[in-house]
């Protein structure tokens, strides 16, 4: 598959320098409808349709392509308002771009508008999951429930059976579990909502698998606020108030936008 298509990585309404981009290849702009996209040229042999679904599978390659772009992306953010597009984003050619940025001008200048002078910033709560009790091992014995058993021939009127009790204790332990499932929910919703009010948009993502967050302990919140520059002081803060009570709250950020600027372009 010969020659190079063109992948892009932010729409803006200014040209600037840029880091170099995905596989080190220089970052140029191309400007149409009062727009810039910056974007870089790329091998066909690795990005295109079926070359990419191969290249997609290996996870070095997608981490190093997935910095490459918010290299780039970062870059752009910290000096003008921008609109990240989804990683791996690519055409097959320049006037492909400049298409595109004509014909959905409206939609990337309502963007930028919206995220003008706002960053993006991700908070997490995490919560240590419950221990588990060792009455409700089915390796213990309830003794007074065997004795009882034995003193009275069985009769279930006395002790009933040795693991009557057990089941008892493990209904218990179940019922204290969702109980603290439905807590630990209630607290997510409230802390989402805290933040959202303070924040000019708000989104939840998905919980992070534990191999990824490299914690061993339960994501109770992901979530992703764009904020006002002026207010990130009062939105850090009241971040860190809502945690406590067994709730480790983790703030992260200044961000690009990612989460409120999904433009999927086709």
């Amino acid at each position: 598959m010969p020659g190079d298509l063109t992948y892009l990585y932010a729409v803006a309404r200014e040209p600037l320098p840029c880091p170099a981009g995905v596989g080190d290849t220089p970052v140029r702009t191309v400007t149409r409808a009062g727009l810039v996209a910056y974007v870089s040229s790329v091998p066909a042999c690795h990005f295109g349709e079926e070359p990419l679904r191969r290249s997609l599978e290996d996870l070095d390659w997608l981490a190093e392509t997935a910095r490459a772009h918010h290299r780039v992306v970062d870059a752009v953010a910290r000096a003008t308002t921008t609109a990240p597009v989804r990683l791996v984003t690519v055409y097959e050619d320049d006037a492909q771009v400049a298409e595109l940025l004509e014909r959905r001008a409206t939609a990337f200048t309502d963007v930028l508008t919206q995220v003008t002078g706002r960053r993006e910033w991700g908070v997490k709560a995490y919560t240590t999951p419950p221990e588990p009790s060792a009455a409700t091992s089915p390796g213990t014995r309830d003794t007074r429930s065997t004795q009882a058993c034995a003193g009275s021939g069985g009769g279930a009127g006395q002790g009933g059976r040795p693991g009557t009790a057990y089941l008892h204790r493990r209904r218990a332990s179940l019922r204290g579990r969702e109980q603290a499932r439905k807590q630990a929910v209630q607290r997510a919703d409230h802390i989402h909502r805290a933040l959202s009010a303070l924040a000019a948009a708000g989104r939840r993502h998905r919980a992070q698998d534990p191999r990824l967050s490299g914690r061993d302990d339960i994501m109770l919140l992901n979530g992703a606020y764009l904020v006002d520059e002026t207010r990130t002081e009062e939105f850090t803060a009241l971040a860190e108030k809502l945690g406590g009570d067994g709730v480790e709250i983790r703030v992260t950020g200044p961000w690009a936008p990612y989460s409120f600027t999904v433009m999927e372009p086709a």
